[in-house]
């Protein structure tokens, strides 16, 4: 163990240690709660936090979790490994101008690690995972709580004390219950919050076994920093709020580790009171740990810099409007109240929503505006908070309160606007850590009004009540987090004036074939954001796929006006005015999708059907062939090069065509049937026979498939067999074209057999 030694300072560290536990007041002292022993108390938050999320083992992938997780070629095998490194947390090079510099490679290895161990996209083991690691964290809350709540202390035999057994696990439990976890836990992209939350505190326990006394009488372990240092940086790599677990264990140690007292600090810097060293800042010990601290955490955020680029991610102003407004004040007053809002989160976390964007808080814009209460109360709370940390006389309460608004605020910093511009508006996984210092600040509440109260019982009854509560509303919340349907329904009623929710329901809705209901939420979702491309291209779709085309065009040239660069709805407009037989603009439209998103397989599909449908041969045949060189894949460009070769007589290029789609999609029936009809042509019935049955095999519904069997046989003289498939093919389709007249020829002959035999 590397260690260092500072024989000056031993003696006031080590009776610092000794006297905390006499010297401030027991926490627990006349708290009506609890009293179970460390391993029962960690066994029940275990318990319970498992009860709480249970049931969203079973859960599909939702929302966010199709980006992250099922597009993301980063979990693929295939993909190096290396490329982990160099991509962000969506699987887009962090050098891409579209990257939002989400640097998350442990959290995309989990998951990688998950996707092998299922052999596949299988979710439960997903949300196990999620399930497990929460309540890991929540039974690593006991012991930070009473650490937080207790003070430090260690036996003689180095054994950490629990000085606040009660209260630690009443936090513990109230962290382990709050329904605003359930993002992070349900969801699975939530899992970086919780790799991040583990190493987090983990770092934390870390630096507090730096003051562990050891045989040779050290004040303090430079390994146990170190280590801290690595976890912080780990739990970074997890989730970007890692790191300011550095800051806060700067803050503990000179809390509760030098006692030192910040208003008395303040007031010496500001005389220039030459007493400045006894007030502990200069102490040797501690200016050398901090300094291990910045130095660890300012090499972190340098190496991530350089990994990440210089350039900040590119979010639009839908994402989070108030860093868009021109004026300081509204950008100010917004932020403020945004701040309100995650507060009340805490507080009361009723109300919540997979995604707080597009229209669901509108900006304020005037003083006048009735939400200013809610910036007044904020602030009324923190500055009354704050009065309390720094000029109260009782230390115990100064240290519990400033470490309280401390794991409060120092974790959100991240995601407050203030050091750059996030992509949201409020999001319930950030708060996750900021979670720690609401339940310091409630267990202090409540053990405040206990040492009051003359009806003790009463007041654990109540907070019985509200954790109960919460464990209610987690399991109900965590069953809206099992399906899609489910999450974006329960959005509605939290945010009617979000246009994504509206957008997305509309989008569940249509998957599922519902068209007619999914119009009318795409429209109310274009109504709300008049500029929402997206809603603007999927309704476009679905209006092309119902013969609408004149509206469906008139929404797609408005989404490429208003975004140039979207290449789908290019497409989409190529589409339809490719149904309206206005060939030229179909294909400019085409080329345009293509000149913004150059690898674009289905442009260059749709594109080759531009030119079959104008007899352009070459062309077509030229635009599916870099469909399959993007797309190896792609099924149906492979079809129609076999399908036109053979329509054009190129019977030997179309067999060709067919043998090297089959090489690298063996099991597709389609290609099987279309190689199946050249070989037929070509005379290898044999072949073509297997083909066909293999094809029939696949899927033995298809009229069509039994119907040109049926003319094989016809062709190769198996009349009986050729008889048997056209029955077949009748019976599938009755209206199967030309099958019912080639039947009656085949019976026709049959008869004739049947007199010349006779």
């Amino acid at each position: 163990q590397i260690s260092s030694q500072h024989n000056a300072e031993a003696p006031n560290l080590e009776q610092a240690f000794h006297r905390m536990a006499q010297t401030e007041p027991n926490l627990d002292h006349g708290v009506s709660w609890f009293l179970l022993p460390s391993y029962w108390a960690k066994m029940v938050v275990a318990l319970i936090a498992f009860l709480c999320f249970a049931n969203s083992y079973d859960g599909d992938f939702v929302f966010d979790d199709s980006e992250a997780i099922i597009n993301n070629k980063d979990l693929r095998a295939e993909t190096p490994l290396g490329d982990l490194w160099h991509h962000d947390f969506w699987g887009s090079k962090l050098s891409s101008n579209t990257s939002h510099k989400s640097y998350r490679p442990l959290t995309v290895l989990t998951f990688r690690i998950n996707y092998l161990f299922a052999g596949g996209f299988y979710p439960v083991g997903f949300h196990v995972i999620n399930i497990i690691l929460h309540c890991t964290i929540s039974v690593l809350m006991v012991d930070v709580f009473s650490i937080l709540l207790g003070g430090l202390q260690f036996s003689n035999k180095g054994r950490r004390l629990n000085l606040a057994p009660k209260t630690s696990l009443l936090a513990a439990l109230l962290f382990a219950v709050h329904p605003v976890h359930t993002e992070c836990v349900a969801g699975i992209v939530g899992r970086a919050d919780l790799l991040c939350a583990l190493f987090f505190l983990l770092s934390f326990l870390g630096y507090c076994k730096a003051f562990r006394e050891n045989k040779e009488g050290h004040n303090f372990s430079i390994f146990w920093v170190l280590v801290s240092v690595i976890l912080g940086a780990i739990a970074m790599l997890c989730k970007e709020q890692g790191i300011t677990i550095l800051g806060l264990n700067a803050v503990f140690d000179a809390l509760v580790i030098n006692k030192l007292n910040v208003l008395e600090l303040i007031q010496k810097l500001l005389h220039k009171d030459k007493s400045l060293e006894n007030a502990g800042l200069l102490r040797k010990g501690l200016l050398f740990r901090i300094t291990l601290l910045m130095s660890g955490g300012a090499s972190i955020l340098y190496i991530r810099w350089r990994i990440m680029g210089t350039g900040p991610p590119a979010f639009t102003e839908v994402d989070n409007p108030a860093s868009f407004a021109d004026s300081l004040f509204v950008r100010a007053i917004n932020y403020n109240y945004y701040y309100s809002l995650n507060a009340w989160l805490l507080l009361c976390p009723w109300w919540l929503c997979f995604d707080w964007s597009m229209g669901c808080i509108p900006l304020i814009k005037s003083v006048s505006d009735w939400r200013i209460i809610a910036l007044a109360a904020l602030w009324f709370c923190l500055i009354g908070l704050i009065c309390q940390a720094l000029c109260s006389e009782d230390s115990h309460k100064r240290r519990i309160l400033t470490l309280g608004l401390g794991f409060l605020i120092i974790p959100f910093l991240p995601a407050s606007n203030l050091f750059f511009r996030v992509g949201f508006v409020v999001a319930e996984r950030v708060i996750y850590l900021p979670s720690i210092g609401y339940c310091i600040l409630f267990t202090y509440g409540f053990s405040l009004l206990s040492k009051q109260a003359k009806k003790k019982k009463i007041l654990a009854v109540a907070v019985l009540g509200i954790l109960l509560i919460n464990v209610m509303r987690c399991a109900l919340r965590s069953s809206q987090w099992r399906s899609e349907e489910q999450l974006f329904r329960s959005a509605l009623s939290v945010c009617p004036l979000n246009a994504k929710v509206h957008y997305n329901v509309g989008k569940n809705l249509a998957d599922k074939g519902n068209q007619s209901a999914a119009i009318k939420y795409y429209r109310e979702a274009v109504r709300l954001n008049p500029k929402y491309v997206h809603a603007m291209n999927n309704l476009g779709n679905i209006l092309k796929e119902r013969n609408e085309l004149q509206e469906a065009e008139e929404l797609l040239s408005l989404a490429v006006q208003i975004q140039p660069d979207f290449a789908a709805a290019w497409m989409n407009l190529g589409i339809v005015q490719n149904s309206l037989r206005r060939f030229e603009e179909a294909e400019q439209s085409y080329w345009t999708a293509i000149k913004h998103r150059k690898k674009y397989p289905d442009c260059y599909y749709n594109l080759g059907r531009l030119y079959a449908d104008l007899n352009r041969h070459i062309d077509a045949l030229n635009a599916w062939r870099n469909a399959t060189v993007l797309k190896p894949e792609h099924s149906l460009a492979w079809n129609n090069m076999i399908i036109l070769l053979d329509n054009t007589g190129n019977l030997a290029q179309a067999e060709a065509v067919g043998r090297e789609a089959l090489e690298l999609i063996p099991n597709d029936h389609s290609l099987m049937f279309s190689l199946a009809n050249v070989l037929g042509k070509s005379q290898k019935y044999k072949e073509s026979e297997a083909l066909f049955l293999k094809a029939i095999k696949a899927n033995p519904n298809a009229a069509s498939y039994h119907g040109n069997l049926a003319v094989l046989y016809h062709r190769w003289g198996n009349l009986d067999l050729a008889k048997k498939h056209y029955e077949v093919s009748l019976k599938l389709d009755p209206m199967a074209p030309g099958t019912k007249e080639n039947y009656n020829l085949l019976r026709r002959k049959l008869e004739q057999l049947q007199k010349k035999g006779g």
